[in-house]
């Protein structure tokens, strides 16, 4: 195989592109079943679903640092599309902050919309999704760059929610 031509398996970790925008056509399909966004976790001016967001030139630069604290966000519904490449530190974050055995969304009427691949064999999702998150599997596949199928399945997963597992077929 050519260097020029590499896919999948072969890309190697964090040289892809990490900030592509979330599918408006999925967004909206994200919205009637779960309600307004209200907050995006974790994008930059270019990328964010809604005007308030954590990231370059938002709100606050890192929403991973420990004076950010997620529960000080509008009521309703928060965005979050990490990049791919670090995935761990985010789940963390959202089942700390919204997961089921200690969920602090539901008190404050929030719930955290994190949307991935579906890796439900790694050790993020065992530690922090699983049991924490209603999980729901998305079909179709996503166009991250609006020509191509992102090469894995995706999943969203909803903390604040009841913990299950269901599929949807979002469009």
């Amino acid at each position: 195989m050519s260097d020029s031509v590499r896919t999948g398996a072969s890309l190697a970790r964090g040289q892809s592109k990490q900030d592509y925008a979330t599918p408006r056509k999925f967004l909206d399909a994200v919205q009637r079943r779960f309600g307004t966004i209200v907050f995006d976790l974790a994008a930059h001016a270019d990328n964010c679903v809604v005007p308030g967001y954590f990231g370059p030139g938002g709100i606050l630069q890192d929403a991973l640092s420990p004076e950010c604290v997620w529960q000080r966000c509008p009521s309703g519904s928060l965005w979050l599309n990490p990049p791919f490449d670090t995935i761990a530190p985010w789940a963390r974050k959202c089942a700390e902050v919204g997961g089921f055995t200690q969920s602090r969304c539901r008190s404050v009427g929030q719930r955290i919309l994190f949307l991935v691949p579906a890796s439900v064999g790694s050790e993020w999702f065992a530690q922090y999704v699983d049991g924490e998150a209603l999980v729901v599997f998305l079909r179709p596949r996503l166009s991250f760059d609006g020509k191509n199928p992102y090469p894995k399945d995706c999943m969203l997963c909803v903390f604040g929610a009841q913990p299950g597992y269901e599929c949807w077929r979002w469009c």
